[in-house]
Formats: structure tokens, sequence, C-alpha cells
């Protein structure tokens, strides 16, 4: 089956039936997403036991509601390991409900900023009346992803489409993240917010998100720190008029496809980023070597810095799968070196090949220059494969981290 979607403008607007907008100043802003009718909701959060407020307070408002109509998030404060944080979480949503005229168990809650500081709820509150204003004006996904940006260096926002019938179904979304970021979330602080128009019930919502972020989110990898606010969630309004039973293959390849596009825009803005990897491996015995492989090679502080160096070191690329846990034969193993243009073996069936003066590492060095690097690393002794994504450590990452809440 040929899965025809296309990337339109909107971000989080695109789909029917939903508004945003969104206020940044300084340090901290607010974002407001809202559908116009009920919506199906779901979210996928973190998985460090120490846990932000308003990610305890939306798993429980998802627990106990079937039916979301907002989401309101902040930048500038985590909202996180801080006396009375649950109290200014329910208060921001206090806030939120009265100026949209909704339920407080409508409504979900995000933060973004530094940890264990208290938040400033005089301006978090302005921000959210701002933002409420900003919404009665204009629709704008492009403003809400600027208002949860901390060190981001730009805001990050997709639409795509796909027509069932001759109806056309949307997902949007935008997202943040630079710094902090090695999601694991089964069910820097990396935040994004989908809707869709489709209709479908919580369960397959849930299953469709739960795949989509584990071949996304989490072979995304930055720094390798796991953020306590690390939060997804999509909400579903159905006034597409299509139903997911009729198009199952095509929605949850376009869920996949947004998220995917966010977690890389999310990578290649790392905190003092100045090259993005894309690590596939293959060949493995079991989908969990593969995912094991690449995310070591991605995580490896030695590769890292291999690549913002241009350094073509393969051994280190083979030294983090072997440290990964997979199943592997160091006499089997090839590393591929490309552009998306040109490629390069470094190593073939266990053996060297971009010896020293040849013009395979002639070339591999060539292709390290590029701001955007893919290693393919074959295992040969499978079929199982993954893909996860990172960036280059460099000196830009420590003094950014070094004076964060200075």
């Amino acid at each position: 089956m040929v899965i025809k979607m296309k990337v339109i403008e909107g971000g989080v607007c695109a789909p029917k039936g939903f508004k945003a907008n969104g206020v940044k100043e300084g340090k901290y802003g607010v974002a407001l997403i809202v559908s116009e009718k009920e919506a199906v909701a779901s979210g996928v959060f973190t998985t460090n036991k120490v846990v932000a407020h308003p990610v305890i307070l939306s798993k429980e408002i998802l627990k106990n509601n079937d039916k979301i109509r907002a989401i309101v998030a902040n930048s500038g404060n985590a909202n996180c390991f801080t006396k009375n944080g649950m109290e200014d979480a329910k208060e921001m949503i206090r806030e939120t409900a009265k100026l949209l005229n909704i339920k407080e168990n409508e409504i979900l809650i995000a933060s973004t900023g530094v940890i264990g500081r208290k938040m400033p709820m005089d301006i978090i509150k302005e921000k959210i009346n701002e933002a409420y204003n900003l919404l009665k004006k204009e629709n704008n996904s492009l403003n809400a992803a600027k208002a949860i940006m901390t060190t981001d260096s730009f805001p990050k926002e997709i639409a795509v489409e796909f027509e069932v019938n001759g109806k056309k179904v949307r997902i949007g979304a935008i997202g943040k993240g630079a710094g902090m970021i090695a999601p694991n979330m089964l069910h820097a602080t990396m935040l994004c917010f989908i809707t869709t128009d489709i209709a479908i019930d919580r369960e397959d919502l849930t299953r469709a998100l739960q795949n989509a972020v584990d071949e996304s989110f989490n072979n995304a990898v930055v720094d390798g720190d796991t953020s306590t606010n690390d939060t997804v969630f999509i909400l579903a309004n159905g006034e597409s008029g299509v139903c997911y039973e009729e198009c199952k293959e095509q929605f949850e390849n376009a869920l996949k496809f947004v998220c995917t596009e966010i977690a890389k825009m999310i990578v290649k803005d790392g905190e003092g980023a100045t090259k993005f990897m894309e690590v596939v491996v293959k060949g493995a015995k079991t989908k969990e070597d593969a995912k094991k492989a690449s995310m070591a090679v991605v995580k490896s502080l030695l590769v890292k810095t291999a690549l913002f160096g241009e350094d073509p070191n393969w051994g280190r690329i083979v030294a983090a799968v072997g440290y990964s846990g997979a199943e592997m034969d160091m006499n089997k193993i090839d590393v591929i070196l490309s552009d998306n243009k040109r490629e390069v073996y470094l190593v073939k069936n266990g053996e060297q090949i971009a010896d020293e003066g040849t013009e395979e590492l002639k070339l591999a060095e060539e292709i390290m220059k590029n701001k955007e690097i893919k290693i393919i690393v074959n295992l040969n002794i499978g079929n199982e494969e993954n893909t996860a994504y990172g960036c280059d450590l460099s000196y830009e990452y420590v003094k950014i981290n070094s004076e964060y809440t200075t």
C-alpha cells in the first residue's frame, strides 16, 4: 500500500477545530492549545523518578478523564522539586479554565525550565492572560512553539495531511528541546504537543502514540540526560469526519513521521551542536539488539566528540556497539559512513578498509565535514534494524550548561 502524505503549513492549528497561540518575553513564556470540541487525549511521560508537578497532575487528569479541551504550557521554570509546586500547577489550570470557560479537569499542563526554583506565579498568570488575549485575535502555532522554547535556537513545528475517501485528515505538532535530551517514555526537557482531527478511541490513540514515540523520541539523544518533565500529548477531536478504522496504516505512518521530524529538529538543535548524526544499525538478531547498538553509538561521548572534530574514528563506533549489550560478532561487522550522496566502507566483514593513506579514508574525512552524517552499522547476523538520532558534543554545550541557572 502506497502511503500518500504531504507536509503542510499550520502546525497544531492545521487540523480542523484546533486553535493555538502563545507569548514569550525574556525568560518566561506560555502557550495555549485549544480544541473547539471535546477531544480524545493521550500522553507519554518521562521515566525519571524525580518527576515534575505538571507531569504528576497531567497523569492524574488523563487517568480520570476521557476527554480534554486544552493544553497550557510554560517555559522558564520546570516546576519540579519545589515546595507548593502542585498548587502552582493547579493554579495555572484554574486560571486557564476561567479564561476559556471550560472545566479544570479538561486541561493538561506541562512546564519546562530550571529545576528546583519556585514558580513565579505572578509572571506566569500574567503570561496566561496575554496568551489568551492573543488567542482571541488569531490562531498562531508558531507563537505557541516559540513560547515553550528555553535554550532552543529555533521553534519547532510541523503538520501533515493525507486523504481518505476524498476527506482530509491532518496531524500537527509543536515541540521544544535542545538539552537534557535522552527521552525514555514508556507510557531538555523534551515537550511535544500533537493535534489531529481524526476520530479515534483512546485505546487506539494511546497505542499509536506509544509506537510513534518509541520509533522517534525514544531514539533521540543530545546529552544522555533524561529530564524530569519530558511529555508528549496528543488530542484527537474527530472533526475530519474520518475514522481511524478507515486508515490505520496511513494514520500511524503519518503520526510516526510527525514525531520523527520533531525529534530530529530537537537533536539538530542540541545545545551547542554543530553536526547531526543518523545511526542505522541493521542485520541484528533482535529489534532490542538493534536499538541497544544504535543508541550506544549516539550516546557515546567519544563518538560525539569525534563527530565534532570531523574524525572518522570507526574504532569508537565499533567499541560502542561492543559494549551496548547487543549480540554481535566483531569478525562480521560492517561500518559505513554516508552523507546521503556518497558512502564509504570503513570496516567490511570485520576488516579495516579505511587504512591510512587509502582513498576510503580520504572520502571518509570529506564526509565528516558535512553538517549531517549517516553512520550505518551492519551486524550481519539477523534481519532487525533500528535508527537513532544524535549530535556532536562541542565547547559551546559546556558553556551553555555551566551558565544555565545564572
